[in-house]
């Protein structure tokens, strides 16, 4: 990371909502991959009951919702998240088995036992992967399932500016071996893992992004802190293109023992 740029948690968190609202997905992420991901799983009913944690405006919530049968609560911190998550679901019909609810991932409301399928795409390194499989998996059934998708290096060993970049990050960036024997230890049974293809990041997160902040820095004008803003989502998208071959996200499916 260079002196002009910031961790993303530096920046005001009604500026990150903001952008983040006008972007369909908040992370790297694709119908197919959502899609290819439920395959993992079996047994989802019309009495199935899914909470999709940290879920943004929603992007996959639709499309689980579009490909299960049951009923699907979308969590997010974020209030206007919610509202747009709500406003698609009203305009889809789909009052009747989605709603989004504002709170916290490390204070949800579920009871104990009460969902057959825990969602997470991008959003767990919030609470942490660890401490995330761990402290959620109170609310699944016995052979519930979970779902995420984390930050994971590919390699053991990477060039020293992508290593600082993700470590002041997100810490708890490692490898998909590590990540597999957390769930191990956590409770799971790891069933399935993958890559997400590159156009996850570029198509569906990083281009969405380009008008977005061309539009911010026209209605921020001289406003250093949007600029710097502006100056670190695209330097973000620079260091994937640069070192993608040593990092991306990682779906991870596991099974509750």
């Amino acid at each position: 990371m260079t002196e002009e740029t910031k961790s993303i948690h530096e920046f005001d968190y009604n500026l990150i909502c903001e952008y983040y609202s006008c972007i369909e997905r908040q992370g790297p992420g694709s119908v197919d991959m959502t899609v290819k991901a439920l395959g993992f799983i079996d047994n989802l009913t019309d009495s199935s009951v899914i909470a999709d944690i940290g879920c943004g405006t929603g992007g996959q919530t639709i499309t689980l919702a579009d490909n299960t049968s049951g009923t699907i609560m979308g969590v997010d911190l974020f209030p206007n998240f919610i509202n747009i998550l709500n406003t698609n679901v009203s305009d889809l019909n789909l009052e009747d088995r989605v709603k989004g609810i504002v709170g916290s991932m490390d204070d949800l409301m579920f009871r104990d036992k009460e969902l057959d399928l825990i969602w997470c795409e991008g959003a767990i390194y919030n609470i942490g992967f660890e401490r995330g499989i761990k402290e959620w998996r109170k609310y699944l059934k016995q052979g519930g399932f979970i779902a995420v998708s984390e930050a994971t290096w590919f390699t053991k060993e990477r060039p020293e500016v992508i290593d600082k970049f993700w470590n002041t990050e997100y810490p708890e960036i490692d490898t998909i071996s590590v990540k597999v024997e957390q769930m191990y230890k956590a409770g799971y049974i790891p069933i399935a893992t993958f890559v997400l293809p590159e156009n996850c990041w570029i198509d569906n997160y990083f281009e969405p992004q380009v008008q977005v902040q061309e539009s911010f820095l026209e209605k921020y004008q001289d406003n250093k802190t949007v600029e710097e803003f502006m100056a670190n989502q695209r330097y973000e998208a620079e260091l994937y293109s640069k070192y993608k071959e040593y990092y991306g996200y990682v779906f991870y499916i596991g099974k509750k023992i």
